[in-house]
């Protein structure tokens, strides 16, 4: 079977603490120590009938499948295998153990000396055949649990349990004692806490952190953290998605009015509760009882909320409808957004702007007089499509005694290539954030004939007197992320991508001097300044640490931990080694590689080995929960090697460029050359065994590979291009994607790039197992571009296979259709590269149906 659409399924997953022993060969595990919890005393009950309705006798055994919860493992104790029969009173019990395994395989797990008993693993139930129960096991760590019943009248004269696990094909498995360490799993990867955000208060003396997670049963869950920054304490958890106040360092969070559980408040239907928390005292208070339903930030003075309200547009008749432009397939395109200010002391919201175009707020200066705002427009004609007009809009100009038009002035009219702004802590200039083109291209540092990557972001610095720019980070090779301008002490602070980190950088706006900050982590996820302190907060990872919150003096320039997900996380997981590699292409460039080795590595062995390289256009960072997961690749028994080629951000301006109307000609020269120069250089790759996977762009570059080299045993593309052309015009982002990867060039301008580079007309250059995995409700790159080329090579007879994934789009983010996905991946790769075809087999079969 070559194609499969899944479907969302539950199943439960328990997670218990690692508590046995290993006595036994590589094959066959004999578990002598178990976490156990009980006896749980049951009763025959009175007796009103000898039978049921059914006409069954009573059975204590029936009470086997009443329900005990696994939780009270939790506080278990551990136990010998020769103690289980210890107790002789009619009762229940629950011992468990942990196996760990780094391959697919079918175990028998054996339990003699128990006659009434059921078994789960992983919280499912397994059938029981005799003594023996078989299951099958995928890459991960997995609890076992036994519910029995013991009687104080029994005949048996059995007075210890035996229990093993054996793997069916002498696949390696562990149970290993409260110390031991074990692999690193998908599930640590999906379901582990993160910080994806963190704020610190105004003056510095308060965190909220952000946490995240996913549990077992694919339920999201997230709270926000309040610390106190000097004793790093957790002083509270707050289910809503709390936020500072500007400068009086309370918290805020809206909630609907009838959600309201403060007594005395008004009342009303439609509008929200804007209720502040007191950290000291954790007091709250109702700021407003009725404030609008909709987007706003706070002004600096606290005394306005300014609005982002949408109108929406003509309906579409559902049946039958007119597409108005190419952006009116997407979701919202008919809505256009306008601007409000809200007075907290007279409850009176007065509109600001008014218009056909789109205006949104960028900042708020910080004597709270001034709006940043912008407007955007599109023109399809000619490249960049969308055209951008920043103003200033005065709010001191307002007559709050009489109505007054805002008076707004023109800082930008349709300027290209712009993306956002903000105003300096004085209000006297703006820093824009923009592409090297912008400014008739003053940012521009490239080489003749190159256009630059329209994704490498630079920094601008306007003048508001005389609207003079100057360019701030033209010779600045990393790709500007988030940006803040401290008010508390006047220096620029961004992340940026930096070759495969993402780090925090310090800018003196007058000195124009960049100073990397040493932090501890490789991967800055988010960042917070105070307004009127020199702190700084942040969460980062790094390729073989997960989330940690950390604190910083900007004057010392030294970073604190201040909480560590990681150390809790990963205490009984063994990560193998990552290491840098780098290797000169043939054009001089230095590529920025890394490698993953597996756990317990011997470089005396042969091991197969997966090739991973950009989406897109960003490098592939050294995220530790990244969803390709390298770790979990090592952990399977696979050497990873990551290539950053031509034309990823962060590694400069010319770097970049290579992206440009190139179609992968240059990227994929790097990863082959690449590959087979680790291979030269590290005798432990079997170079017969090397599979390669991108998503995206990075599926494209899959494709592409396959059409000119044979050097991959196996290969996969997520969500890939196929088709330079279709993608072009059927793309939510088709169009305007290709403004960056093939910039004024057309289909109809040049064939080379939009057909010649396209995988789909060279498709029987295609030799190598190529999977094809596709959300079928992938808006960014359609669902066609997978199934055209799976169908080209259907019916050239190469060996391939498709699987979609129903209701998904560009990324898979349904747990359980996350986790199938996931194992798809790992089935494909074990059949090629491992000579494992079995988990392949057992999800979609070998017929031909």
């Amino acid at each position: 079977m070559n194609k499969l659409i899944l479907k969302t399924t539950k199943s439960g997953l328990l997670a218990a603490a690692l508590m046995a022993s290993i006595s036994a060969s590589a094959e066959t595990i004999e578990v002598k120590t178990l976490k156990y919890a009980g006896p749980y005393a049951v009763a025959q009950p009175w007796m009103a009938d000898s039978v049921n309705i059914k006409g069954e006798a009573f059975d204590l055994k029936q009470l086997l499948d009443s329900p005990l919860s696994f939780t009270l493992l939790n506080k278990g104790k551990e136990v010998t295998a020769a103690q289980l029969l210890a107790d002789k009173q009619d009762a229940l019990h629950l011992a468990s153990f942990c196996v760990s395994n780094t391959q697919r395989t079918k175990a028998t797990i054996a339990v003699e000396g128990l006659e009434q008993y059921r078994l789960f693993v992983d919280g499912e139930q397994v059938a029981v055949n005799g003594d023996k129960a078989e299951t099958i096991l995928t890459p991960s760590q997995h609890t076992v649990v036994i519910k029995y019943l013991t009687r104080k009248n029994a005949s048996s004269d059995k007075k210890s349990i035996k229990l093993t696990i054996t793997a069916a094909n002498g696949a390696p498995l562990s149970v290993g004692d409260a110390a031991a360490k074990r692999a690193y799993n998908i599930y640590d990867v999906i379901c582990a806490p993160n910080y994806p955000s963190v704020s610190i208060s105004p003056n510095g003396k308060f965190i909220v952190v952000r946490k995240t997670w996913v549990d077992r049963k694919g339920n999201n869950h997230s709270i926000s953290e309040l610390r106190n920054s000097q004793t790093n304490r957790v002083m509270a958890t707050f289910e809503e998605n709390v936020k500072w106040m500007p400068s009086s360092n309370k918290l805020y969070f809206t909630q609907k009015a009838s959600d309201s559980s403060i007594a005395g408040e008004e009342k009303q239907d439609g509008t929200l509760q804007l209720i502040t928390i007191n950290p000291l005292t954790m007091e709250r208070e109702v700021l407003d009882a009725n404030i609008p339903e909709g987007w706003f930030q706070f002004t600096p003075d606290e005394k306005t909320l300014i609005y982002t309200l949408t109108t929406e547009g003509r309906k579409k008749d559902p049946q039958v409808y007119d597409v108005k432009e190419p952006e009116d397939r997407q979701p919202g395109w008919r809505e256009r957004s306008n601007l409000a200010k809200y007075d907290l002391a007279s409850g009176i919201l007065q509109p600001l702007t008014f218009g056909y175009h789109n205006i949104y707020l960028m900042d708020i200066s910080a004597d709270s007089r001034y709006l940043l705002i912008g407007k955007g427009e599109e023109r399809l004609t000619k490249r960049p499509t969308t055209l951008t007009s920043f103003y200033r809009l005065d709010l001191g100009s307002m007559n709050a005694s009489s109505a007054t038009t805002p008076k707004v002035e023109t800082l930008i009219e349709k300027g290209e290539f712009l993306n956002s702004a903000q105003f300096s802590p004085d209000g006297k200039s703006i820093l824009v954030s923009a592409s090297p083109e912008a400014f008739n291209g003053i940012g521009k540092n490239v080489e003749e004939g190159q256009t630059p990557s329209m994704i490498d972001t630079q920094l601008y610095l306007m003048t508001l007197s005389d609207k003079k720019v100057r360019p701030l980070t033209r010779d600045f090779n990393p790709n500007v992320q988030s940006v803040d301008w401290s008010k508390a002490d006047g220096n620029i602070y961004f992340t940026a991508e930096d070759k495969d980190c993402v780090h925090l950088f310090q800018l003196n706006p007058k000195s124009g001097k960049f100073t990397l900050l040493k932090t501890p982590e490789e991967y800055i996820k988010s960042f917070s300044l105070a307004s009127s302190a020199a702190e700084m907060a942040f969460s980062g990872q790094s390729a073989s640490n997960a989330d940690r919150l950390y604190k910083m003096n900007t004057k010392a320039l030294k970073s604190q931990l201040v909480d560590d997900l990681s150390a809790r996380e990963l205490k009984d997981v063994e990560l193998g080694e990552c290491k840098a590699w780098n290797f000169v292409n043939s054009r001089g460039d230095t590529l920025c590689c890394r490698y993953y080795l597996p756990p317990h590595f011997d470089a005396a062995k042969k091991y197969p080995m997966i090739v991973n390289y950009y989406g897109g256009c960003s490098p592939t960072s050294r995220m530790f929960q990244s969803r390709y997961p390298h770790h979990v690749y090592a952990a399977m028994g696979y050497v990873v090697l990551v290539v950053n080629p031509s034309g990823a951000t962060g590694f400069g301006q010319k770097f970049s460029a290579r992206h440009v109307d190139t179609a992968g000609e240059g990227v994929a020269e790097d990863i082959i050359s690449s590959t087979q120069a680790f291979c030269d250089e590290h005798a432990f790759v079997n170079r017969k065994k090397i599979g390669c996977i991108g998503a995206s762009y990075g599926g494209f570059m899959t494709q592409y590979l396959q059409t000119k080299t044979d050097l991959f045993a196996a290969a996969i593309s997520h969500a890939g291009i196929s088709d330079h052309t279709s993608y072009w015009g059927e793309g939510y982002w088709g169009y305007s994607y290709s403004e960056v990867s093939m910039a004024n060039e057309y289909p109809w301008t040049n064939k080379h790039l939009f057909v010649d580079q396209s995988p789909l007309y060279n498709a029987d250059k295609i030799h190598t197992p190529l999977l094809f995995v596709h959300g079928t409700a992938d808006n960014n790159v359609p669902v066609g571009e997978s199934i055209q080329l799976y169908t080209a090579l259907k019916l050239l007879g190469r060996p391939t296979a498709m699987v979609l994934v129903d209701g998904q789009d560009h990324h898979i983010i349904d747990y359980e259709k996350r986790l199938k996905w996931q194992n798809t991946i790992f089935a494909w790769f074990a059949k090629w590269l491992q000579d494992d075809a079995s988990w392949w087999t057992e999800m979609y079969g070998d017929e031909k149906m």
